[in-house]
């Protein structure tokens, strides 16, 4: 597995994936934080604190890292080194993990520059130190989670095709779903009786309660279950290409 993941971490480096993927987060969170004027624009807010960053950050996730995850399984198909990687004594979901946690180690390498824009707010307050610490907290690691199981989705839509546009299209729409598809239901008219256990049911709602800055291990169980769902998913759909093929 740790072969895996370091071969994956040396291909996105080795190319401008990783690089594109950073620089995009962090561009597209700096201009709406600090540049375009506006309601999301922390000056002109005259608010300590990384709310824009906590919203916009899981619809640019969305996008980014299906663009990471969907050559992982399509690209390997398409060229046939599949073959060569199922020859070396490693197991379907030893792949699946490596690759997965390739795939979250890039979101952490995003997450951390986002340490000095807290500092920025730290500093920058009409009384520094005026911001909500706990919160803020509770919302990096809200954000980390869900971009985990953007990732664990992302493969599973991977391994379904060796198209890597469709690979993504599949992803986005498997976020979308993951992450505002439950609250849309929730409000279809004759759910009013089960809303909440619907709502509860999107990653979205776990978002938002570890952003008040209550870390409740119930949440941290429910990222972690449905990133393994997708997980498994994943090795079901590899093992059976590989009955496919042997018959």
């Amino acid at each position: 597995m740790f072969a895996i993941f370091i071969k994956e971490i040396n291909g996105f480096f080795s190319s401008l994936t990783g690089y594109i993927v950073i620089v995009v987060f962090l561009l597209v969170n700096s201009l709406f934080m600090w540049v375009f004027p506006g309601q999301w624009n922390i000056l002109d807010s005259g608010y300590a604190g990384l709310d824009t960053l906590f919203f916009l950050a899981p619809w640019i996730f969305l996008f980014l890292v299906p663009a990471v995850t969907m050559r992982m399984f399509a690209e390997e198909k398409r060229l046939g080194t599949m073959e060569l990687i199922y020859s070396k004594p490693v197991s379907e979901r030893e792949i699946i993990y490596g690759k997965y946690l390739a795939s979250v180690c890039l979101v952490l390498m995003a997450l951390l520059p986002c340490l000095i824009w807290y500092a920025s707010v730290h500093i920058l307050g009409e009384v520094p130190g005026n911001i909500d610490k706990g919160g803020t907290l509770g919302a990096f690691i809200g954000l980390f989670f869900l971009a985990s199981v953007y990732a664990s989705a992302g493969l599973f839509a991977s391994s379904l095709t060796d198209n890597q546009v469709i690979s993504f299209i599949v992803a986005v729409v498997l976020c979308l779903i993951l992450f505002a598809g439950f609250d849309a239901i929730a409000y279809l008219p004759g759910l009013k009786e089960i809303d909440e256990f619907i709502i509860r049911l999107g990653i979205n709602e776990h978002y938002k309660s570890m952003s008040r800055g209550v870390i409740d291990i119930r949440d941290a169980v429910f990222y972690l279950s449905v990133a393994a769902i997708f997980n498994e998913a994943t090795r079901l759909v590899m093992i059976s290409r590989r009955w496919k093929k042997k018959s």
